[in-house]
């Protein structure tokens, strides 16, 4: 394994290599840092093997080719990541088409909700859907009016139904 890389440190660095430089940042940012760091060593292993500085300017040939054939071996690289990538793109993009037809099928759907009619229930029960005992309902409906009964008992259900208590002894639901 490989020791992590230094942090990016601001250098100085000849005008005529800038847009070299900007290059092999580009190329950098785009993960081919392995790669490019390898064929600089290669290059400048090369130079350093030549003691006879007059013999660079044809050397300069060979290096321009080896780093167009270096570019070339880049974009070919580049193209087939992107072509996986894109692979990946439509395999993830079928399978959550998928998921989500299959949910839609099988998920509730607000527009089609069936109605469904409350019945009247007695105290018990009304006071374990509004999360209470039966006497604390008692009590609540004794002492308050019968629209802030309502309004009290539409704030406690679950579904925001108000309840009215009448005369046969049972809490009738009243709508939304």
């Amino acid at each position: 394994m490989s020791e992590p890389l230094p942090k990016s440190q601001m250098l100085r660095v000849p005008t005529a290599l800038i847009p070299a430089v900007r290059e092999l940042s580009r190329l950098h940012r785009e993960g081919y840092t392995t790669a490019l760091l390898q064929s600089l060593q290669d290059v400048i292993a090369e130079i350093d093997s030549k003691n006879d500085i007059n013999s660079l300017p044809t050397n300069t040939k060979h290096l321009e080719e080896k780093l167009d054939r270096l570019e070339t071996q880049l974009k070919s690289d580049r193209q087939t990541l992107l072509q996986k990538l894109e692979k990946i793109e439509t395999a993830i993009r079928t399978t959550r088409n998928s998921q989500n037809s299959r949910n839609r099928s099988n998920s509730y759907n607000p527009h089609h909700q069936p109605t469904v009619e409350l019945e009247a229930f007695p105290a018990e029960n009304l006071a374990k859907r509004l999360g209470l005992t039966a006497a604390t309902l008692e009590s609540e409906r004794e002492k308050l009016t019968t629209a802030e009964f309502i309004s009290y008992t539409r704030n406690r259900d679950p579904r925001s139904f108000g309840w009215e208590y009448r005369s046969d002894g049972f809490y009738h639901p009243i709508g939304q």
